[in-house]
């Protein structure tokens, strides 16, 4: 897949946002797609067949997070970037735990978010079978052997530190909030403060500088995003 043969559907009701992304994304070289609202992007997406969609929550027709959640049901796997204006880490949360792969805040530049729908899209071609060695900087992590190596010496992990490490291999680049990790590693039945102490040792095993991570990031009352992999 090619920039110039991908197509951004832009959901956002703005005009000046709508004109300030086709701008944007035109000079990257993406054809960019517009709808006003939600059933506008209903029908743009049945239609046009866009490879990624960035999606305003604030619609006038019907909720963001409803049009999101519709799609997951009906099973639309096209990654979708939220633009949001980050008024409260709840609803940044929900849309992460309904399906959306990254989110945007208001305002934003236009090479972040160039950036971000780079990794949802190359997210969205990995999906297909996961790379048995994930490489990033100095960190590798043997998903089929269970080794992980900083600078090429081996670290011993408990298993639950590997287990957030792999979730986090899983869906590197994109944000995981502290819910998903609790249902995927305790069931959901532990505190989140218990899962920052497990990041916390991580970090120490590791981050060359612990307290200024350059692997495992914070989204401050989101949850963690692991550092994209290194393309070969």
């Amino acid at each position: 897949m090619t920039v110039s043969n991908v197509k951004i559907l832009v959901v956002d009701d703005e005009p000046a946002i709508r004109k300030l992304l086709r701008v944007g994304l035109t000079s990257e070289g993406y054809t960019v797609l517009e709808a006003i609202n939600a059933r506008d992007a209903i029908s743009q997406v049945a239609e046009e067949q866009p490879d990624l969609i960035l999606l305003d929550l604030g619609l006038p027709d019907m909720a963001g997070h409803d049009l999101l959640a519709k799609w997951r049901s009906d099973a639309l796997e096209l990654p979708v970037v939220v633009l949001s204006s980050r008024t409260d880490e709840t609803g940044i949360v929900k849309a992460l735990e309904i399906g959306a792969d990254d989110y945007v805040t208001k305002p934003f530049g236009m090479k972040e978010l160039a950036a971000r729908i780079r990794v949802a899209l190359r997210h969205r071609l990995q999906q297909q079978g996961e790379r048995p060695i994930f490489k990033t900087g100095d960190l590798s992590v043997d998903l089929v052997k269970r080794i992980v190596k900083v600078a090429d010496k081996e670290v011993k992990l408990s298993p639950k530190e590997y287990d957030i490490l792999r979730i986090l291999v899983q869906y590197a680049g994109k944000v995981i909030t502290h819910q998903h990790l609790l249902n995927q590693i305790w069931g959901g039945s532990t505190d989140v403060q218990y899962l920052r102490v497990y990041v916390r040792q991580l970090r120490q095993k590791i981050e060359r500088i612990p307290d200024q991570p350059q692997y495992i990031t914070t989204e401050t009352g989101v949850g963690y995003r692991l550092r994209e992999a290194e393309q070969n």
